[in-house]
Protein backbone atom coordinates (compact mmCIF):
# COMPACT_ATOMS: atom_id res chain seq x y z
CA UNK A 1 0.00 0.00 0.00
CA UNK A 2 1.49 3.37 -0.66
CA UNK A 3 1.43 6.15 1.54
CA UNK A 4 -0.90 8.07 -0.78
CA UNK A 5 -3.09 5.21 -0.57
CA UNK A 6 -3.21 4.58 3.28
CA UNK A 7 -3.88 8.65 4.25
CA UNK A 8 -6.89 8.68 1.58
CA UNK A 9 -8.28 5.14 3.53
CA UNK A 10 -7.77 6.83 6.72
CA UNK A 11 -9.40 9.51 5.25
CA UNK A 12 -12.26 7.76 4.06
CA UNK A 13 -12.42 5.81 7.64
CA UNK A 14 -12.40 9.28 9.65
CA UNK A 15 -15.56 10.09 6.81
CA UNK A 16 -17.05 7.22 7.42
CA UNK A 17 -16.99 7.72 11.29
CA UNK A 18 -17.90 11.00 11.33
CA UNK A 19 -21.05 10.13 9.00
CA UNK A 20 -22.17 7.03 11.54
CA UNK A 21 -21.80 9.80 14.20
CA UNK A 22 -24.22 12.35 12.42
CA UNK A 23 -26.37 9.56 11.68
CA UNK A 24 -25.99 8.51 15.44
CA UNK A 25 -27.26 11.80 16.85
CA UNK A 26 -29.92 12.10 14.34
CA UNK A 27 -31.49 9.10 15.35
CA UNK A 28 -31.15 10.21 19.34
CA UNK A 29 -32.63 13.51 18.23
CA UNK A 30 -35.80 12.10 16.33
CA UNK A 31 -36.04 9.94 19.69
CA UNK A 32 -35.90 12.65 22.14
CA UNK A 33 -38.62 15.10 19.74
CA UNK A 34 -40.38 12.54 19.87
CA UNK A 35 -40.94 11.72 23.70
CA UNK A 36 -41.07 15.70 24.20
CA UNK A 37 -44.01 15.36 21.81
CA UNK A 38 -45.51 12.56 23.48
CA UNK A 39 -45.22 14.87 26.71
CA UNK A 40 -47.04 17.83 25.34
CA UNK A 41 -49.39 15.60 24.11
CA UNK A 42 -50.25 13.84 27.40
CA UNK A 43 -49.65 17.54 28.91
CA UNK A 44 -52.74 18.87 26.94
CA UNK A 45 -54.96 15.94 26.29
CA UNK A 46 -58.54 16.72 27.09
CA UNK A 47 -60.56 15.75 29.84
CA UNK A 48 -63.79 14.07 29.57
CA UNK A 49 -67.12 16.59 28.98
CA UNK A 50 -68.24 17.56 31.93
CA UNK A 51 -72.03 18.51 32.13
CA UNK A 52 -74.13 19.72 35.04
CA UNK A 53 -77.26 17.72 34.73
CA UNK A 54 -80.16 20.66 34.46
CA UNK A 55 -82.62 20.76 37.99
CA UNK A 56 -85.31 18.71 38.37
CA UNK A 57 -87.48 19.59 41.32
CA UNK A 58 -90.44 17.56 43.16
CA UNK A 59 -92.93 20.01 42.83
CA UNK A 60 -93.71 23.19 40.16
CA UNK A 61 -96.83 25.89 40.40
CA UNK A 62 -98.34 26.14 37.15
CA UNK A 63 -101.28 28.43 36.67
CA UNK A 64 -101.48 28.83 40.86
CA UNK A 65 -102.14 25.27 41.28
CA UNK A 66 -99.66 23.04 42.58
CA UNK A 67 -98.05 20.12 40.77
CA UNK A 68 -96.29 17.12 42.86
CA UNK A 69 -93.65 15.30 40.96
CA UNK A 70 -93.08 12.29 41.99
CA UNK A 71 -94.43 10.21 40.28
CA UNK A 72 -91.90 8.41 37.69
CA UNK A 73 -93.04 8.39 34.37
CA UNK A 74 -94.27 12.42 35.27
CA UNK A 75 -90.58 13.07 36.13
CA UNK A 76 -88.91 11.32 33.24
CA UNK A 77 -91.17 12.76 30.62
CA UNK A 78 -89.79 16.21 32.53
CA UNK A 79 -86.57 15.46 32.64
CA UNK A 80 -86.64 14.69 29.23
CA UNK A 81 -87.75 18.34 28.14
CA UNK A 82 -85.51 19.86 30.24
CA UNK A 83 -82.19 18.34 29.17
CA UNK A 84 -83.22 19.28 25.71
CA UNK A 85 -83.86 23.13 26.22
CA UNK A 86 -81.28 23.11 28.39
CA UNK A 87 -78.74 21.64 26.02
CA UNK A 88 -80.01 22.92 23.00
CA UNK A 89 -78.84 26.11 24.08
CA UNK A 90 -79.43 27.98 20.71
CA UNK A 91 -82.34 28.05 20.45
CA UNK A 92 -83.20 28.45 24.14
CA UNK A 93 -80.42 31.64 24.42
CA UNK A 94 -82.67 32.81 21.78
CA UNK A 95 -86.22 32.85 23.25
CA UNK A 96 -84.88 34.00 26.11
CA UNK A 97 -83.31 36.89 24.51
CA UNK A 98 -86.45 37.47 22.37
CA UNK A 99 -88.76 37.41 25.46
CA UNK A 100 -87.00 40.50 26.98
CA UNK A 101 -88.87 42.50 23.62
CA UNK A 102 -92.31 40.40 23.36
CA UNK A 103 -93.42 39.48 27.05
CA UNK A 104 -93.91 42.64 28.58
CA UNK A 105 -96.58 43.05 25.55
CA UNK A 106 -97.85 39.65 25.88
CA UNK A 107 -98.38 39.38 29.79
CA UNK A 108 -99.88 42.47 29.15
CA UNK A 109 -102.23 40.79 27.12
CA UNK A 110 -102.76 38.12 29.25
CA UNK A 111 -103.61 40.04 32.35
CA UNK A 112 -106.37 41.90 30.37
CA UNK A 113 -107.98 38.83 28.79
CA UNK A 114 -107.65 37.02 32.49
CA UNK A 115 -105.52 33.84 31.16
CA UNK A 116 -102.87 33.23 33.73
CA UNK A 117 -99.27 34.51 33.32
CA UNK A 118 -97.73 31.33 32.60
CA UNK A 119 -99.63 30.80 29.14
CA UNK A 120 -96.90 33.23 28.02
CA UNK A 121 -94.61 30.06 27.67
CA UNK A 122 -96.75 28.68 24.87
CA UNK A 123 -95.64 31.15 22.23
CA UNK A 124 -92.45 30.24 23.13
CA UNK A 125 -92.73 26.00 22.63
CA UNK A 126 -94.94 27.04 19.44
CA UNK A 127 -92.59 29.10 18.05
CA UNK A 128 -89.81 30.41 19.79
CA UNK A 129 -91.20 34.23 19.40
CA UNK A 130 -90.57 34.10 15.51
CA UNK A 131 -92.97 34.43 13.30
CA UNK A 132 -92.34 30.87 12.27
CA UNK A 133 -94.47 29.06 9.77
CA UNK A 134 -95.04 25.25 10.20
CA UNK A 135 -94.94 22.64 7.45
CA UNK A 136 -98.80 22.44 7.79
CA UNK A 137 -99.04 26.28 7.04
CA UNK A 138 -99.73 27.01 10.68
CA UNK A 139 -98.03 30.87 11.59
CA UNK A 140 -96.87 33.30 13.43
CA UNK A 141 -95.81 33.14 17.31
CA UNK A 142 -98.98 31.26 17.85
CA UNK A 143 -99.38 29.27 14.72
CA UNK A 144 -103.05 29.44 14.27
CA UNK A 145 -103.90 27.63 11.29
CA UNK A 146 -105.61 29.92 8.41
CA UNK A 147 -109.10 28.05 9.24
CA UNK A 148 -108.92 28.64 12.91
CA UNK A 149 -107.53 32.25 12.58
CA UNK A 150 -110.75 32.84 10.57
CA UNK A 151 -112.78 31.21 13.29
CA UNK A 152 -111.07 34.31 15.78
CA UNK A 153 -111.45 37.15 13.23
CA UNK A 154 -107.87 37.44 12.56
CA UNK A 155 -107.86 38.40 8.72
CA UNK A 156 -105.77 36.74 6.14
CA UNK A 157 -106.03 37.95 2.73
CA UNK A 158 -103.06 39.09 0.00
CA UNK A 159 -102.15 42.01 1.65
CA UNK A 160 -102.82 41.43 5.41
CA UNK A 161 -101.74 38.24 7.58
CA UNK A 162 -102.84 39.40 11.25
CA UNK A 163 -101.64 35.55 12.01
CA UNK A 164 -98.28 37.86 12.11
CA UNK A 165 -99.76 40.69 14.36
CA UNK A 166 -98.75 40.02 17.75
CA UNK A 167 -101.42 41.65 19.36
CA UNK A 168 -104.30 40.45 17.29
CA UNK A 169 -103.04 37.01 17.33
CA UNK A 170 -102.30 37.13 21.10
CA UNK A 171 -106.11 37.93 21.96
CA UNK A 172 -107.13 35.51 19.91
CA UNK A 173 -105.04 32.87 21.17
CA UNK A 174 -106.49 33.83 24.41
CA UNK A 175 -110.08 33.56 23.11
CA UNK A 176 -109.32 29.74 22.40
CA UNK A 177 -107.61 29.26 25.92
CA UNK A 178 -110.65 30.75 27.39
CA UNK A 179 -113.34 28.98 25.10
CA UNK A 180 -111.11 25.60 25.97
CA UNK A 181 -110.76 26.16 29.81
CA UNK A 182 -114.66 27.02 30.02
CA UNK A 183 -114.96 23.51 28.23
CA UNK A 184 -112.45 21.13 29.92
CA UNK A 185 -112.02 23.25 33.24
CA UNK A 186 -108.61 21.97 34.19
CA UNK A 187 -105.74 24.57 32.55
CA UNK A 188 -103.47 21.36 32.11
CA UNK A 189 -106.28 20.15 29.62
CA UNK A 190 -105.98 23.40 28.10
CA UNK A 191 -102.45 23.16 26.98
CA UNK A 192 -102.75 19.78 25.63
CA UNK A 193 -105.75 20.99 23.60
CA UNK A 194 -103.65 23.67 21.87
CA UNK A 195 -101.77 21.27 20.52
CA UNK A 196 -104.50 18.27 20.60
CA UNK A 197 -107.72 19.99 20.22
CA UNK A 198 -110.58 20.42 22.30
CA UNK A 199 -112.21 17.29 20.98
CA UNK A 200 -109.31 15.37 20.95
CA UNK A 201 -108.59 15.83 24.54
CA UNK A 202 -111.96 15.07 25.69
CA UNK A 203 -112.34 11.58 23.23
CA UNK A 204 -108.39 10.18 24.51
CA UNK A 205 -109.92 10.79 28.15
CA UNK A 206 -113.57 9.42 27.73
CA UNK A 207 -112.29 6.34 25.84
CA UNK A 208 -109.83 5.74 28.36
CA UNK A 209 -111.58 6.72 31.74
CA UNK A 210 -109.45 9.19 33.21
CA UNK A 211 -109.73 12.85 33.79
CA UNK A 212 -105.99 14.30 34.42
CA UNK A 213 -103.24 14.82 31.44
CA UNK A 214 -101.02 13.47 33.46
CA UNK A 215 -103.07 10.05 33.66
CA UNK A 216 -104.08 10.19 29.94
CA UNK A 217 -102.22 8.08 27.28
CA UNK A 218 -102.08 10.83 23.94
CA UNK A 219 -100.09 11.15 20.44
CA UNK A 220 -96.74 11.58 20.76
CA UNK A 221 -96.31 15.29 20.21
CA UNK A 222 -99.43 16.07 22.88
CA UNK A 223 -97.77 13.64 25.32
CA UNK A 224 -94.84 15.81 25.34
CA UNK A 225 -96.27 19.26 24.76
CA UNK A 226 -97.65 19.93 28.58
CA UNK A 227 -94.38 18.82 29.78
CA UNK A 228 -92.25 21.00 27.23
CA UNK A 229 -94.16 23.70 28.22
CA UNK A 230 -93.50 22.94 32.44
CA UNK A 231 -89.58 22.99 31.30
CA UNK A 232 -89.72 26.28 29.65
CA UNK A 233 -91.47 27.79 32.58
CA UNK A 234 -88.47 26.18 35.29
CA UNK A 235 -86.08 27.43 32.92
CA UNK A 236 -87.43 31.06 32.57
CA UNK A 237 -87.79 31.18 36.02
CA UNK A 238 -84.98 29.92 37.03
CA UNK A 239 -82.34 30.56 34.62
CA UNK A 240 -78.50 29.97 36.85
CA UNK A 241 -80.43 26.47 37.44
CA UNK A 242 -80.10 25.59 33.76
CA UNK A 243 -76.96 27.10 33.02
CA UNK A 244 -78.12 30.24 31.61
CA UNK A 245 -76.48 33.56 33.19
CA UNK A 246 -79.07 36.61 32.02
CA UNK A 247 -76.95 39.00 32.92
CA UNK A 248 -74.29 38.13 30.43
CA UNK A 249 -77.10 38.10 27.57
CA UNK A 250 -77.67 40.89 25.50
CA UNK A 251 -81.48 40.52 26.14
CA UNK A 252 -83.47 42.31 23.47
CA UNK A 253 -85.27 45.51 24.57
CA UNK A 254 -88.71 46.57 23.51
CA UNK A 255 -89.24 48.04 20.43
CA UNK A 256 -90.38 51.82 21.14
CA UNK A 257 -93.50 52.86 18.75
CA UNK A 258 -95.90 55.21 17.98
CA UNK A 259 -99.37 53.86 16.27
CA UNK A 260 -100.09 55.54 12.89
CA UNK A 261 -104.19 55.09 12.11
CA UNK A 262 -104.30 54.53 8.61
CA UNK A 263 -107.90 55.57 6.88
CA UNK A 264 -106.64 55.78 3.23
CA UNK A 265 -105.33 53.14 0.75
CA UNK A 266 -101.41 52.93 0.90
CA UNK A 267 -100.57 52.99 -3.03
CA UNK A 268 -97.13 52.29 -2.25
CA UNK A 269 -95.66 51.09 1.29
CA UNK A 270 -92.24 51.51 0.54
CA UNK A 271 -92.60 55.16 -0.59
CA UNK A 272 -94.71 55.50 2.24
CA UNK A 273 -92.54 54.12 4.45
CA UNK A 274 -89.66 56.73 3.39
CA UNK A 275 -92.16 59.87 3.59
CA UNK A 276 -92.77 58.93 7.70
CA UNK A 277 -89.09 59.07 7.84
CA UNK A 278 -88.03 55.23 7.74
CA UNK A 279 -88.48 52.76 5.23
CA UNK A 280 -90.19 49.84 4.06
CA UNK A 281 -87.41 47.14 6.12
CA UNK A 282 -87.97 48.73 9.55
CA UNK A 283 -92.25 49.08 8.71
CA UNK A 284 -92.47 45.75 7.70
CA UNK A 285 -90.05 44.41 10.91
CA UNK A 286 -92.44 46.57 13.44
CA UNK A 287 -95.40 45.38 10.94
CA UNK A 288 -94.89 41.86 9.85
CA UNK A 289 -98.45 41.48 9.49
CA UNK A 290 -97.74 43.76 6.27
CA UNK A 291 -97.50 41.04 3.36
CA UNK A 292 -96.97 42.88 0.03
CA UNK A 293 -96.59 46.66 -1.19
CA UNK A 294 -99.89 47.78 -0.87
CA UNK A 295 -102.61 48.09 1.95
CA UNK A 296 -106.36 48.70 0.67
CA UNK A 297 -108.62 50.32 2.99
CA UNK A 298 -112.70 49.38 2.90
CA UNK A 299 -114.51 48.86 5.22
CA UNK A 300 -111.60 48.21 7.76
CA UNK A 301 -108.68 50.47 9.64
CA UNK A 302 -105.65 49.45 10.34
CA UNK A 303 -102.64 50.81 13.09
CA UNK A 304 -99.29 50.81 11.47
CA UNK A 305 -96.74 51.10 14.33
CA UNK A 306 -93.27 53.18 13.59
CA UNK A 307 -90.41 54.14 15.83
CA UNK A 308 -91.30 56.92 18.29
CA UNK A 309 -88.82 59.67 18.08
CA UNK A 310 -86.26 58.42 20.81
CA UNK A 311 -86.10 54.52 19.20
CA UNK A 312 -83.34 53.63 17.86
CA UNK A 313 -84.33 51.58 14.57
CA UNK A 314 -83.45 54.13 12.09
CA UNK A 315 -82.70 54.38 8.58
CA UNK A 316 -78.32 54.01 8.01
CA UNK A 317 -79.19 56.39 5.38
CA UNK A 318 -81.45 59.85 5.17
CA UNK A 319 -83.64 59.59 1.89
CA UNK A 320 -84.81 62.29 -0.10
Amino acid sequence: MTLSSFFSLHRDMKIISFLRLIFFLTILSSCNENKLEEKKVHAVKPKSPHFTLPHLPTEIVFCNEKIILTDEDTREKLDREILVNSYFQSATVLSLKRAGRYFPLIEKILKEENIPDDFKYLSIIESGLAQAVSPVGAQGFWQFMPFTAKEFDLEISNEVDERLNIEKSTRAACSYLRNAQDTLKDWLLTVASYNRGIGGVRSDMRWQGTNHYFDTDMNSETGRYVFRLLAVKLIFEHPELYGFDLKAMEVYKPFKTKGLLITKTIENIAKWSIEQGVNYKIVTKLNPWLKGNRLTITNKYYTILLPSKNENLKPHHKYS
